[in-house]
């Protein structure tokens, strides 16, 4: 059951700092909890192709920052219809330390939601330019979907942003700077926050309208000025694949297999919910030095895995496991190990239960 904190607009709450100081935020709603909307900050330094990766409602674990080298439209998604099935939006119960919230996610576990900021800039007057398709709504709270359908020809997005703003996307949120007054190095500033994620037509519109529109303080509230805003623009892409080639000790007489995974799962569990047999019973506890799986608390040791080829793509090792480790470099600890860091494809080559193969293995050569 959605909370009625995401049945009405949140009233304005606008105050004016210094810019020494974080803006303050003015906030559209659905309302959000103040520490939440306080992380919806952009800057007008952010670049056309800036990317952040979500899955909602969490960051992928283990995917790390993406290199600038990274070509993440190579798994965007054209079939239009497709992009359309797979939104849904998803309620994110109330933890300790996040609010109720409703983010978009998608239906199939190999889509993931990604997030773009695009700068946008426009003059008195001029809207956005963007044209919009309510594809799940009708409801009196406001909730629902919208999505993208196409950008006005000519328009301040077509302008600003060209082909890089995608009919299928949705738009998140939209953040606007507005300069009250300047005095040397010093200057006030507001910021507005429209919050339009699982909105529906009407209430989208609604949010975005009430943007403030550009002004000139010099000239009393008239002239042409420009005005920046920033889209935080949501889109279903295709997760990266890792090919992981399996091979197993002769003692287990299990013959070499090859398994594929999504760019931030879990070693050890994709393993084990493939029917993979990770647990050696030649591996000692690293705290206890006793037998026994600690349940992927990283202390037995009874799911390394010896990384043969394709360590690059696994998420660099922390301390701890360094430490756990360090007498086998290749190992690495299956439960704490993340494919496709960086979001990159590619190929890993593991032994399994590397304590099982001997001296006479490639591990040891």
């Amino acid at each position: 059951m959605v909370s009625d904190r995401f049945l009405s607009f949140a009233s304005f709450l606008i105050t004016t700092t210094c810019s020494v100081l974080p803006p303050p935020i003015v906030a559209f709603a659905p309302p959000q909890n103040p520490s939440v909307l306080a992380t919806q900050r952009y800057s007008s330094s952010n670049t056309l192709y800036r990317t952040v990766l979500f899955e909602a409602p969490v960051p992928f674990a283990g995917v790390g920052p993406r290199s600038e080298w990274t070509d993440m439209n190579k798994y965007n998604v054209d079939d239009l219809s497709l992009i359309q099935s797979q939104w849904q939006a998803n309620v994110i119960a109330k933890t300790i330390d996040t609010p109720e919230r409703i983010v978009l996610g998608c239906k199939d576990p190999s889509f993931f939601v990604d997030t773009l900021l695009f700068p946008i800039r426009r003059k008195t007057g001029e809207g956005l330019g963007i044209e919009l398709k309510e594809i799940a709504g009708g409801r009196e709270d406001g909730l629902g979907i919208t999505v993208i359908t196409g950008l006005v020809e000519g328009g301040c997005a077509e302008q600003c942003a060209g082909d890089a703003i995608r009919a299928g996307d949705s738009i998140g949120s939209i953040t606007v700077k507005r300069t009250l007054q300047s005095t040397g190095t010093t200057s006030e500033e507001e910021t507005y926050v429209a919050i339009t994620e699982c909105l529906g037509y009407d209430a989208t519109v609604d949010a975005i309208s009430g943007l403030p529109q550009p002004t000139s303080i010099e000239e009393g509230g008239e002239g042409e000025v420009e005005q920046e805003l920033m889209l935080a623009i949501k889109r279903i892409r295709m997760k990266p694949k890792v090919k992981v080639n399996l091979r197993y000790p002769p003692s287990q007489n299990e013959p070499d297999s090859t398994i594929e995974l999504y760019a931030g799962e879990n070693l050890r569990l994709a393993m084990l919910v493939r029917g993979v047999k990770l647990n050696d019973p030649l591996a000692k506890r690293f705290d206890t030095k006793s037998g026994g799986n600690c349940g992927a608390g990283g202390l037995c040791r009874t799911c390394a895995v010896s990384v043969l080829r394709g360590k690059e793509v696994l998420n660099p090792q922390k301390i701890s496991e360094k430490q756990m480790l360090e007498d086998n470099p290749r190992w690495r600890l299956s439960c704490k190990a993340f494919v496709g860091y960086g979001m990159q494809e590619g190929e890993i080559t593991l032994q399994i239960n590397p304590r099982q193969w001997g001296q006479d293995s490639e591990e040891w050569s």
